[in-house]
């Protein structure tokens, strides 16, 4: 994929849809928690705005479980969740995608889930979310969230790109950092937790030294890389909070390198999880649909639709990501526990440092 191309290659809401395979079925109807093709009728998956797989995928889905399945999104995985939860008396629909583990812990915790795990294949269970021990979130994909460069706008300026949190505060940088907020998008929320990891208590005296140097908090990740990143949308912004993905995407004409890095060392993990939703109608087919999550097809088709990585072992990776897309041996990470505990008063004092 070429520089020109990244603005829809990375706009997950309109990216091409490309097919994965022709014969092998996305679910057994044959087993006893797809519903089979008997059970037919209508399942709704509530997901994020950024949920998009191959139709060709949905369609076999469709064919093989007897199931129709209907897509409705709520805002990004911070948004998703809140609704999740303001309606878990009356869901939205009868399973969910896109919750994260930074968000998860609150819907658990509000009973939005119901118990179910199916059949994991290898590696599943390495992403599973500490706590729950009913088994209610079935992890489907991972990525890291990470500070991105423009490798090409610092080459032409004849300045060294950062390489760490404690660089963005640098004077060199000043007005050059772009992110999105911790209040109004998952990425956002996840570099704030990448700081507390870093930082600790302090943190809020970091992002004191990174606002006064200039740095350029907006709503989501669409309006920092599209908007202001001088390698996504002809911004004035070298610096971006993106993805360890991201890279793969800005490739040269020849495909022979990126224009863009991650920097491994500003990095937070992030996995999304799917869960059959309390009170579903079809909860048969809420659990077909997690159960399809985890296929071969549907991993396989993760990186090329929504720019993550499956949770699946073995799955084979597009060769761009293999070369262009490293990934941070030891990602920031704070326990899950602690982020439900501090959350409401990380994101408050967080807005209270923004608007000032």
């Amino acid at each position: 994929m070429t520089v020109s191309g990244v603005l829809g290659a990375l706009l997950l809401t309109s990216c091409s849809l490309i097919g994965t395979g022709d014969d092998d079925s996305a679910a057994d109807p044959s087993t006893g928690t797809s519903g089979g093709a008997e059970a037919g009728g209508p399942v709704v998956l509530v997901t994020h705005d950024s949920f998009s797989l191959p139709k060709k995928l949905i369609k076999q889905f469709e064919a093989d479980t007897g199931y129709e399945l209907e897509l409705r999104s709520n805002g990004d995985a911070g948004s998703m969740t809140s609704q999740l939860v303001l309606n878990v008396d009356n869901p939205l629909g009868d399973v969910a995608f896109g919750v994260d583990n930074t968000f998860a812990g609150r819907a658990l915790e509000a009973g939005v889930f119901a118990p179910y795990r199916g059949e994991w294949p290898a590696g599943v269970e390495d992403f599973a979310l500490p706590g729950d021990d009913e088994g209610v979130l079935t992890p489907v994909d991972n990525g890291d969230v990470c500070v991105n460069v423009d490798t090409a706008w610092f080459d032409a300026e004849g300045l060294e790109p950062p390489q760490t949190l404690e660089d963005l505060t640098d004077p060199a940088y000043e007005d050059l950092f772009v992110t999105s907020g911790a209040t109004t998008s998952s990425p956002g929320f996840a570099f704030l937790l990448a700081t507390i990891a870093a930082y600790g208590e302090d943190w809020p005296t970091y992002w004191e030294d990174l606002l006064d140097n200039g740095a350029k908090v907006v709503p989501g990740w669409e309006d920092a890389y599209f908007v202001d990143f001088t390698a996504g949308g002809g911004g004035a912004r070298p610096i971006v909070l993106s993805y360890d993905s991201s890279p793969a995407f800005t490739t040269t004409d020849d495909g022979s390198e990126t224009t863009t890095a991650a920097l491994l060392e500003t990095c937070f993990e992030q996995v999304e999880y799917v869960g059959v939703l309390a009170g579903a109608e079809n909860p048969a087919g809420a659990q077909a649909v997690v159960d399809w999550m985890l296929t071969p097809e549907v991993q396989a088709a993760l990186p090329d639709s929504m720019y993550v990585f499956p949770v699946v072992d073995g799955v084979e990776l597009p060769e761009a990501w293999a070369e262009f897309a490293p990934r941070p041996e030891e990602p920031l990470a704070v326990d899950a526990a602690e982020i439900d505990e501090n959350r409401d008063a990380w994101l408050t004092e967080w807005q209270d440092l923004v608007s000032r």
